[in-house]
């Protein structure tokens, strides 16, 4: 819009000749030219001029919007507050008022305006059920936020009973259940059953929920299918890209580079980088931070590039514009990832790294880096990229800060002369599988301890009643408080050995625990979320602390328990070569990355960049989602291959699967009917 137009248009409004409808018109196309600044000054003059106007808290409604954008949260709260005086019944406006004040922190009052919502909902309509899911929604997250999970449980029910095509509330819902430990996972609803329910779920919960990597891979299609969807546009060309010559340029695109898990993973890699080989761009994507660690990070690669503020379109092209040719992928499908970004392709060359452990069904990851144990050569068919391989999938930080200050056992609430069995992994990882066996394996340690990391309070009542109930006294569960990291770090020698989680193990847990000389007993399952506590406990050199059936975890850990002499040697191992084996040899990893990326930049040039495998994956989402994973624990198959050849074979009988080569993988010389 020319500035004449925008000086008519205010003339306009002073005059209180402006009518509402061209003004949201006006409004809209400034909004779309980017101009967020003359939208404030237009409808501030508007409401200034017009008063008295019958639609005034329409126009206040739209102002908020425009404010609550960019972050003048206390005027957005005047503007919600007034439109609502001039009408009560406005409800987008309780709504939005809900929100401001959650951003501002006053969760309590986003609660009562939500809660006045849903009071003034009486009719059935179309309007009327999405701003009553809407307030649900909003005040299931804001109870879920301070710590009040069962209210926030019922109220996400009560929405899927209204919609139960909210995938991102089934979503929410099932991780809700995770994190409380309350088991089955996945219930089926009036409206919303099983099946639904497991169409819907995030891959990153399905990872924590079965160790079923064809049905996770199916899922994972359908999810980015569904949820991430196909950009308005993409690119097909990459001439900066393309023209660049001497150094690669490599994006490295994370939410994550700051106190959080992959951010301590990654602390020493950028640096190590060989400047003479590559220019490493840092893509920021997350939450504003002002931490040590992601301070680091700003000066660790050459360019730290914040893209928060910027929607996908315009971060696609600011990275196509820096001629990034290979782009890493350090969110996957976590929380806050930018993947429309990802799907603009705003790179030739688009790699899956650390941040989502699994395969992501897309057809724009080009590249999944992994290594021997995670996926080995027959474990390719659960994946859409192309494999390629380190000598550990994992890198680690070797300048962790540990607190000067060890406690004691007695300090954090530990008996001193117990065997103390340690889990810091998040309770979303522990499944009742998983519990059991660390019950039976209590049962026959009698001096033993279990000593998890701390969550919400009724997690920690429903597992130690589930304990109770099957004879294990209450106080044998000890939970450990949240402590900054260096605190936690301290305290981890207090334990004597960690046992692991399945299918979703420990990860930062697991190479924190090798790190301070605690060894870490693993039971190895089929998906990648499952295999990367083995790789660690490998690379660090200590093999034989690897389990791959259910009994041998249970017997090793009893074992290990009742004769804790036979830990030593682990902990000597670990402390005698913590600075030369593979997990932590960063330069090794850092040089080995280096040469996967000239790898993937040469098939490029030579035309041979793999194109994702996405055949008959709805197959497997059928199937798969039809499996009750809460009582059947798929890792336990002694013939996984062979169970799902069974399931694909009933199927072709009644619809017939196309060819396809992951299938003749599966079943070779099974199925002629594929060929």
């Amino acid at each position: 819009m020319t500035t004449d137009n925008l000086t008519s248009a205010l003339i306009l409004s002073m005059a209180g000749n402006f009518a509402v409808p061209d003004l949201i018109r006006t409004a809209e196309t400034l909004r779309q030219n980017g101009q967020l600044a003359a939208i404030e000054t237009l409808y501030a003059t508007w409401i200034q001029h017009n008063a008295a106007h019958p639609l005034l808290y329409a126009v206040l409604f739209n102002y908020a919007v425009v404010l609550s954008d960019t972050g003048k949260l206390e005027l957005a709260r005047e503007c919600l507050e007034r439109a609502l005086q001039q009408n009560q019944d406005f409800l987008p406006a309780h709504i939005n008022l809900g929100r401001v004040l959650e951003r501002l922190g006053n969760s309590a009052m986003a609660v009562i305006q939500w809660a006045v919502a849903l009071s003034k909902m009486s009719g059935v309509d179309g309007a009327s059920i999405t701003y009553k899911t809407t307030a649900l929604n909003q005040s299931a997250r804001a109870l879920e936020a301070a710590g009040q999970d069962d209210a926030a449980e019922n109220l996400l029910r009560q929405s899927l009973e209204l919609d139960n095509q909210q995938r991102e509330v089934v979503q929410h819902l099932i991780a809700l259940r995770q994190r409380q430990c309350e088991w089955p996972i996945v219930t089926g609803l009036e409206r919303a059953p099983h099946l639904l329910q497991m169409r819907g779920i995030s891959p990153l919960s399905a990872a924590a929920l079965t160790d079923d990597p064809l049905f996770q891979l199916g899922l994972a299609y359908d999810y980015n299918l569904r949820d991430v969807g196909e950009p308005k546009s993409f690119m097909r060309s990459w001439p900066l890209a393309i023209a660049a010559g001497g150094r690669l340029k490599i994006g490295y695109l994370s939410s994550d580079l700051r106190e959080h898990a992959v951010g301590f993973l990654m602390t020493e890699v950028f640096s190590l980088h060989d400047r003479a080989k590559v220019e490493v761009f840092a893509y920021y994507c997350g939450p504003e931070s002002a931490d040590s660690l992601h301070q680091h990070f700003k000066t660790s690669v050459d360019h730290f590039v914040p893209i928060s503020h910027l929607d996908d379109a315009a971060a696609a092209q600011r990275i196509a514009e820096d001629g990034i040719q290979i782009l890493i992928d350090l969110n996957g499908y976590t929380r806050e990832a930018r993947l429309k970004l990802v799907s603009m392709r705003p790179a030739p060359v688009i790699v899956n790294w650390l941040g989502y452990p699994g395969t992501m069904g897309s057809p724009y990851h080009h590249y999944i880096i992994a290594d021997e144990f995670i996926i080995p050569q027959t474990s390719e068919l659960y994946y859409s990229e192309k494999v390629l391989r380190l000598p550990c999938y994992q890198p680690s930080s070797r300048k962790r800060k540990v607190s000067t200050e060890a406690p004691s056992r007695s300090s954090v609430g530990l008996p001193e002369d117990a065997m103390v069995y340690c889990c810091f992994n998040g309770a979303h990882k522990l499944t009742r599988f998983t519990f059991e066996r660390w019950l039976m394996i209590l049962a026959k340690v009698p001096h033993g301890v279990l000593w998890l990391l701390s969550s919400i309070e009724s997690a920690h009542e429903r597992l130690r009643d589930f304990a109770a109930q099957r004879g294990i006294a209450r106080d044998r569960i000890i939970f450990a408080d949240k402590l900054p990291n260096p605190a936690h770090l301290a305290r981890y020698p207090l334990a004597d050995l960690f046992l692991d989680t399945t299918p979703y193990g420990a990860h930062t847990t697991a190479s924190d625990a090798l790190w301070m000389g605690v060894p870490v007993l693993t039971l190895a399952g089929r998906s990648f979320a499952s295999r990367v506590c083995g790789s660690l406990a490998t690379a660090a050199g200590l093999p034989e602390l690897l389990t791959y059936t259910a009994n041998e975890f249970v017997d090793r850990a009893v074992i290990l328990g009742n004769a804790r002499e036979q830990l030593a040697p682990f902990r000597e191992r670990l402390k005698a070569t913590r600075d030369t084996c593979t997990l932590f040899d960063m330069p090794k990893l850092v040089q080995a990355v280096e040469a996967l990326f000239g790898q993937m930049w040469q098939e490029f040039l030579d035309g041979r960049l793999p194109r994702p495998s996405l055949d008959a994956l709805d197959a497997l989402l059928e199937l798969g989602s039809r499996l009750d994973h809460d009582s059947q624990e798929m890792q336990t198959l002694d013939d996984y291959h062979g169970f799902w050849q069974n399931l694909l074979r009933q199927r072709h009988a009644f619809r017939p699967i196309a060819p396809c080569p992951r299938l003749r993988t599966l079943a070779p010389g099974e199925f002629g009917q594929f060929e």
